[in-house]
């Protein structure tokens, strides 16, 4: 299983994402060319190399035509104080002759860049989801509705790169699972347009609260995670932990701007993860007193809302009652909302889960061209060899097609 795992011990940005992922590319050029389908101009992608506390990484700088040579400040590229996506909607009328056009381009703006760009769909998908997260932040900073939010920082230009590259990228390498550690951001103060703010500050904050990411504060006395790194990070990563067994095949290096004390770089590895032993919860409860009305449709619920198995097992229970055992398989992050679902739709008030592992073969679904028409099937690998499993939906469907027995569809050589 192809894996991309995040160490965000120094934080995370646009610009460092973009760098970490180029390295494990291998080929500069190939974002520069894509970014080209965005049919937007008005910025040029540097891209250098920087040692950071004797670590050389990659440095991405989207620099801006017409920007003052000493005044351009990456608010989220470098992790800058003064210039930072939240607050810029009063910073950037300082740079009136780089940014005025860009201070009212709002969500809706963006996503037109976007779904009129020729970037695949799978990349323009993935960007529109990463800015709703940031746009939804400003929401709710700014106390507006999400089409009255005017935002310069998911407008600019360089916040488009770094968001619709990441896209490209994260699709060029299309990995089978995303995992992410435990994000680090520093804490203190930053000077930004709208005064002194804490951090983490205010939009990256919101992203965070509207996002399973794991994140703490270390002792470094700056910003660490801007509003569009985190705004990443939250999309992609779908469980934040230290690093799993894997091999390791690449490791890319993305340097930020800063010099802290603690290496300024994004680490990205990339290597195959097995996907046998995975870790899911086993939840269960014992029902006596509701009806199998009741009991099939919680069944339903449950499936409809990520459950991976769902069933029923005849008990007898106190005073010779006979009564069911619910059991559901879930992952993880799914227990909360499940274990709700239960308490809402049964008379039980107490359930109990445990840990457990399980190995799942590689499967992929395929159509099998037959005598009595096109047959949907699972394709199971294991150890090597190939097993052919067909959809009971399609094989009722051709047996009542071609009116024979089911059991005629199932003797089929595969």
């Amino acid at each position: 299983m192809k894996t991309l795992y995040f160490d965000c011990s120094s934080g995370i940005s646009g610009n460092m994402t973009l760098a970490a992922l180029t390295e494990i590319i291998g080929d500069e050029n190939y974002l520069v060319e894509e970014l080209k389908k965005l049919h937007i101009d008005g910025y040029t992608i540097d891209i250098s190399k920087k040692i950071k506390n004797g670590i050389t990484g990659t440095h991405v700088d989207v620099i801006l035509e017409h920007q003052h040579e000493h005044s351009h400040v990456h608010e989220e590229h470098e992790h800058e104080h003064d210039h930072h996506h939240e607050h810029d909607n009063e910073n950037h009328h300082t740079h009136e002759g780089e940014h005025h056009h860009h201070e009212h381009r709002n969500l809706h703006d963006v996503c037109e860049i976007i779904d009129n760009s020729d970037i695949d769909e799978e990349s323009k998908e993935l960007a529109k989801r990463i800015f709703m997260r940031v746009a939804k932040a400003e929401s709710k900073v700014h106390n507006k509705p999400l089409d009255e939010v005017h935002f310069h920082e998911v407008g600019a230009i360089d916040s488009i790169v770094d968001i619709v590259g990441t896209a490209i990228l994260i699709n060029k390498i299309h990995p089978d699972k995303i995992i992410s550690s435990v994000v680090n951001d520093g804490h203190g103060f930053i000077e930004c347009a709208h005064g002194t703010m804490a951090v983490p500050v205010p939009a990256t904050s919101e992203i965070f609260a509207n996002s399973d990411v794991e994140f703490r504060q270390i002792d470094i006395d700056t910003e660490l995670v801007t509003p569009t790194g985190a705004a990443i990070i939250a999309e992609l990563s779908s469980e934040f932990t230290t690093l799993p067994a894997m091999k390791i095949k690449k490791i890319g290096w993305g340097a930020g701007t800063k010099d802290l004390k603690i290496p300024n770089v994004l680490k990205v590895y990339y290597g195959d993860m097995q996907e046998q032993n995975q870790k899911i919860v086993v939840m269960e409860t014992n029902i006596d007193d509701c009806s199998g009305e009741i009991l099939g449709y919680t069944e339903e619920i449950l499936f409809e809302n990520g459950a991976l198995d769902v069933f029923y097992t005849p008990i007898f229970m106190k005073k010779n009652r006979p009564a069911y055992r619910l059991t559901v398989v879930c992952k993880e992050p799914d227990i909360q909302k499940l274990q709700n679902i239960i308490f809402k739709e049964t008379t039980t008030i107490g359930i109990r889960y445990r840990y457990e592992y399980r190995t799942e073969l590689e499967r992929e679904q395929i159509l099998i061209d037959t005598k009595y028409g096109t047959l949907k099937a699972k394709k199971v690998v294991n150890n090597g060899e190939t097993y052919i499993y067909p959809e009971y939906e399609s094989v009722r469907e051709l047996a009542k097609k071609n009116d024979i027995p089911l059991k005629e569809v199932y003797k089929l050589k595969f």
